[in-house]
């Protein structure tokens, strides 16, 4: 990862910052609505040993320190093998380079190769005509996902117009290119429609809605051939997935620390306890493993929008609660003293580590997001207060003024907000793409996680029943409506999101310095299943299987009751 040159000038805020907490405080969450068990989500003491993971696992065989050297050296060979393949024209054909270009994605190695692959796409681009005739149908639906992911401008109708065929493999990759609809493309709804008919029992989960890190390892296993670059690929693969899971350990453990310094948890014990699903988040969201800073500040982040929506579910009067949302909003270290005893120690910690956030901002990219930070985070609180006040009031929202608010008190304006300074995107961009243009993004992953939170409210850990839901507010709103079409509206609802989400990442991609703000908004909303599947137990075993194959290599540190 680049080194920038810090400013020498730092913003006055940053003498702020404090190392040590004092006082009290008090919490609830938002960005993942589970009320867990105070155990649950937490880390053993016996994986203090996390702190010191100088080994890597490959293969079985443990690769000690005094074996470091080889493997990266082993590792930086292989990165140059694929990345010479890409740059080749040993590839047969245009499928074939697609088909490359798809399993480095589907391998979770992309981040490395993001100009070779750009240079691969933009080549097929140009050579492309108006007429695909003679082009069966799982090549065009692959050259029409791949273009269409990372930016380029390819009409669906200029492509399957006519070209449906009782295909089964040109039918599972159709279905995979009609997940990247828009608005108004009733050609690409229909070949999902038709396509997933066909092969529903494969395509349940189909690519573009899933985490690339979590399917990696099957799609290894299922990966045909053992010459060529088949190979070395799924070499590369393996050693990524090792060195990946060493990272996110040392991170794990850097977490852990830091929450526990923060004294948070001792001070507020009515509140969450769950670093590891908080750190989860992060993991999921940003996969290259040298984004270790941005995964860090990012859960602290996270951290936070779950401490004081338990802070609003559990602490204080909605009197109180306003008087915190004014404090927020003035971000003033001197006004700690006019708030209740349990906030006190919360409002310190907030402030010290979103400034300290900011700093570093400024450090590495030259200009400091304070201001915006700050203002996130008095929106959140905003819509933590008016939730507040509904239901002390009894009052029930219209099924609208509830999905309005519920975006916002999701947190997801408050991580994107931060995803997108952390990541430096208006540095790279020079301008180009400023902070309101990802407002259509940020509104559509919160629609997607307002509207899963409440889908699996029902089944949430713990769950008191006195939050409401879009489905309750809408069931009052029409009396006539049932449980069944109420939420089968939730799931069309979703589904236009994700058409939505769609076109604005489309747009975003077309500036390629943005790629990796929109990967990480993509992988945020593909988290958002995994966060909300609770089973009949009010257990969330799919997310513990994620946690367990991508961190811990399926050895399990999950906490069960």
């Amino acid at each position: 990862m680049a080194v920038y040159k810090s400013p020498s000038s730092i913003p006055s805020h940053c003498s702020h910052i404090h190392t040590k907490i004092a006082d009290n405080g008090a919490i609830r969450p938002s960005l993942v609505a589970c009320r867990a068990t105070p155990q649950k989500w937490t880390i053993q003491e016996a994986t203090s040993e996390l702190s010191k993971p100088r080994q890597i696992i490959l293969n079985g065989q443990s690769f000690k320190t005094d074996l470091q050297d080889e493997f990266s050296m082993e590792y930086e060979q292989k990165l140059k093998d694929v990345r010479e393949i890409l740059k080749s024209e040993e590839l047969e054909n245009r499928i074939e380079s697609l088909m490359l270009v798809d399993a480095i994605q589907r391998l979770d190695v992309d981040y490395h190769f993001q100009e070779e692959i750009e240079a691969v796409l933009r080549r097929h681009y140009m050579e492309a005509t108006t007429s695909f005739d003679g082009y069966p149908l799982h090549d065009l639906s692959l050259f029409f996902r791949l273009l269409r992911e990372h930016g380029f401008s390819i009409s669906a109708d200029g492509v399957f117009e006519g070209k449906l065929k009782q295909d089964i493999r040109g039918l599972m990759e159709l279905y995979e290119a009609a997940q990247l609809v828009t608005e108004g493309e009733d050609i690409l709804d229909e070949a999902a429609k038709f396509s997933g008919q066909i092969v529903s029992g494969r395509l349940k989960h189909p690519y573009h809605r899933s985490i690339a890190r979590f399917t990696a390892k099957k799609y290894i296993r299922d990966f045909q051939g053992i010459n060529g670059w088949r190979k070395k690929l799924k070499e590369l693969a393996k050693m990524n997935i090792s060195m990946a899971q060493t990272v996110n350990k040392q991170e794990l453990a850097k977490i852990s620390k830091w929450w526990k310094d923060l004294g948070l948890a001792q001070e507020l014990k009515q509140a969450r306890n769950q670093p590891l699903k908080w750190y989860t988040w992060s993991m999921a969201s940003l996969s290259d493993p040298s984004m270790s800073e941005q995964r860090l500040e990012l859960t602290k982040s996270i951290t936070f929008i779950y401490i004081i929506d338990d802070i609003f579910d559990l602490y204080g009067t909605p009197e109180e609660l306003t008087v915190f949302t004014r404090a927020v909003h003035m971000w003033d270290y001197s006004v700690v003293q006019m708030l209740p005893k349990p906030m006190k120690m919360c409002y310190k910690a907030l402030l010290d580590t979103t400034n300290d956030i900011g700093c570093k901002i400024y450090k590495k990219h030259g200009y400091n997001p304070i201001d915006s930070l700050k203002s996130a985070w008095g929106s959140l609180c905003d819509a933590f207060l008016v939730e507040a006040k509904w239901f002390a009031s009894g009052h029930l929202p219209t099924s609208h003024e509830y999905l309005e608010n519920g975006k916002l008190s999701s947190g997801v304006h408050v991580v994107l907000v931060h995803l997108f300074f952390l990541l430096g995107v208006n540095r790279k961009t020079g301008g180009a793409v400023q902070l309101d243009d990802i407002a259509e993004v940020i509104s559509s992953v919160a629609t997607i996680l307002r509207l899963w939170d409440d889908f699996g409210s029902a089944k949430d850990e713990q769950q008191d029943g006195n939050d409401g839901s879009y489905i309750e507010c809408y069931m009052k709103e029409n009396p006539g409506s049932t449980i069944e079409t109420v939420r089968e509206r939730v799931i069309d609802m979703i589904s236009s999101e994700w058409k939505h989400l769609n076109k604005e990442c489309f747009c975003l991609n077309k500036n390629s310095s943005s790629s990796s703000f929109t990967k990480a908004s993509l992988n945020l909303a593909r988290m958002v299943p995994l966060m909300y599947s609770y089973d009949d137990d009010h257990q969330l075993p799919i997310l513990e299987e994620f946690i367990n194959s991508t961190l811990f290599d399926d050895t399990v540190l999950v906490h069960r009751p």
